[in-house]
């Protein structure tokens, strides 16, 4: 394995240069809680190997003085003043639902008798 050094003086990488071994992989897998199949190992051993080569790719971009950025585009809220209307009368909410005993929607059960709701 190879260390590099990132952005983060806090952070280190780890790019691996040859394929990952079954062992490693399995080691992932525990950590995540999954069960993988033998064939499942052999795959996955490619492919995130495929990514770590990607990665160690990606280090060898010069990112001096490059800010680090949460999204690749500027995003901002737009938020509108809250402006205080009428309240939606109980006839007008009602109007499109499918089933209703006014005041109130009436919607399929979804907890058992005994959920303690």
């Amino acid at each position: 394995m190879t260390h590099l050094a990132s952005r983060r003086p806090d952070v280190t990488i780890e790019v691996v240069a040859e394929k990952l071994t079954h062992d490693e992989v399995r080691h992932v897998a525990r950590l995540s809680r999954l069960h993988l199949s033998d064939e499942q190992i052999e795959k996955f051993a490619g492919q995130l190997s495929a990514i770590l080569d990607y990665i160690s790719k990606l280090n060898e971009l010069d990112v001096e003085g490059v800010e680090p950025m949460a999204h690749a585009l500027d995003v901002t809220n737009v938020m509108r003043p809250d402006e205080v209307k009428d309240p939606m009368s109980v006839e007008t909410a009602l109007d499109n639902a499918p089933d209703q005993s006014p005041p109130f929607f009436k919607v399929p059960k979804v907890l058992g008798d005994d959920s303690g709701a």
